[in-house]
């Protein structure tokens, strides 16, 4: 049975900088970097990790959506280091905020509403 993620991961082509994008913009430190050059991971807050790597058969793609607490903030923070990122949409539980790393793939800033 699913009980969660263990990692999700970004196949990239220039993993210095996805690890530079993801350390500098959106404030996440790298908690183990590959001693050749390949990528990284980053431990975050709640445990979950996430990683950036260059596969060897060079495909590239993915997307991870982040959570929050508060995703107006969020964005707030994200945009005075230089992302472009979506106005937040609202769904019945949640708010997501849209943007792309430097290789284009997919991140979504994620605050889950108050469960009632």
């Amino acid at each position: 049975m699913i009980k969660g993620i263990d990692i999700a991961a970004y196949l990239v082509k220039d993993p210095q900088a996805a690890i530079a994008f993801y350390r500098d913009v959106l404030g996440i430190k790298p908690t183990e970097i590959d001693d050749q050059g390949r990528g990284a991971e980053f431990t975050l807050a709640d445990g979950s990790t996430f990683g950036v790597w260059k596969p060897e058969d060079g495909e590239t793609g993915g997307a991870v959506m982040f959570a929050v607490d508060d995703v107006r903030s969020a964005i707030e923070t994200y945009r005075s280091r230089g992302l472009e990122v979506s106005e937040p949409m609202e769904s019945p539980v949640c708010f997501m905020s849209f943007a792309q790393d430097p290789e284009g793939n997919a991140i979504i800033i994620h605050q889950r509403k108050a469960q009632a």
